[in-house]
């Protein structure tokens, strides 16, 4: 088996497990001792054959975080940076579920983790901000989805 079908097959393998972004690609690929043409070769493929796709995964990923584990826009940027997304695919996957949806999210999360008549004191007004603020929501964000689950509240 040439260098280049070695380099496809480990890259094909590696995208059947899960979808992977092109960073996490070619560094598995350089961990397999595949030389840097080679595995630019193996990437340009299967981002052909549609099996790599960086703007479907920050959709994707972004999609999943708010909706399973209700996290906010700043944490889904900052985790995506990490895995080595450009900034133009996360902008478009974040746009894709801006504003009114950041901000149910954000409702939803607070309804979820607190009581009707639980955020009363300065305290417990803070734990919430803090809730907010950890799942990666903006502050302005957080004050305003505050502001509406009081106000749902009767507070």
């Amino acid at each position: 088996m040439g260098s280049h079908e070695r380099a496809l097959e480990l890259a094909l393998r590696h995208l059947s497990r899960r979808d992977r972004t092109e960073a996490e690609l070619r560094r598995h690929l350089a961990a397999k001792d595949v030389g840097e043409p080679e595995a630019d070769a193996a990437i340009l493929e299967v981002s052909r054959m549609g099996y790599l796709d960086d703007g479907r995964y920050a959709r994707t990923f972004a999609e999943d975080r708010r909706n399973l584990d209700a996290w906010g826009a700043q944490r889904i940027e900052r985790r995506l940076i990490e895995l080595g997304v450009d900034r133009e695919h996360i902008a478009a996957a974040l746009a894709e579920h801006g504003g009114a949806d950041e901000l149910e999210a954000a409702l939803e999360l607070l309804r979820r983790r607190f009581r009707r008549g639980a955020l009363s004191g300065e305290r417990e007004r803070e734990r919430a901000l803090g809730v907010l603020a950890r799942k990666g929501y903006e502050l302005e964000l957080a004050y305003d989805a505050l502001r509406a689950f009081e106000r749902a509240d009767g507070g």
